[in-house]
């Protein structure tokens, strides 16, 4: 019985060893599950390899006591010669009929918007910028937003 255990640890071991880790992976909690207009989550990503290609990911989380259908973000993205960009993206939360999309577990709904194969002009320090973009001034039951980058094999 304890050589199964400990096979099935070693064997745990060797998955989670193998799996491929993130290029950036963070995330931005929010006080109180609440995202005010005046947060704006924000990520410093150092990129030395212009050459290679990267997939971006934004995650949002949220309740299922979330009150909305969707939530427009705006990118906001600086560059290392200090380029600036504003984008708006829309997260789809539920479907037209009221369905969650996404990941579910419990009172929690993971969505994610994938941006593939991009890659940066120039090598140094990106800073990108999450600012809520709906009309209200606070959105409630909002547990984080995370950004992941990996590197495209």
């Amino acid at each position: 019985m304890h050589n199964r255990i400990v096979f099935a640890f070693l064997g745990l071991l060797v998955l989670t060893a193998c799996q491929e880790q993130p290029y950036f992976q963070q995330s931005f909690s929010f006080k109180n599950n609440t995202w005010a207009r005046k947060n704006s989550p924000s990520f410093k990503v150092e990129i030395k390899d212009t050459s290679k290609a990267y997939n971006f990911i934004l995650t949002f989380r949220n309740s299922t006591n979330y009150a909305y259908s969707n939530v427009w973000v705006y990118l906001n993205s600086k560059s290392p010669d200090k380029a600036y960009a504003r984008e708006p993206f829309e997260i789809k939360i539920t479907d037209e009929k009221g369905r969650w999309l996404g990941k579910k577990t419990g009172s929690i709904l993971e969505n994610r918007l994938v941006f593939r194969n991009r890659k940066l002009a120039k090598p140094g320090i990106d800073t990108f910028v999450f600012e809520q973009g709906i009309t209200k001034k606070v959105l409630y039951n909002v547990l984080d937003l995370g950004l992941e980058i990996e590197e495209v094999k």
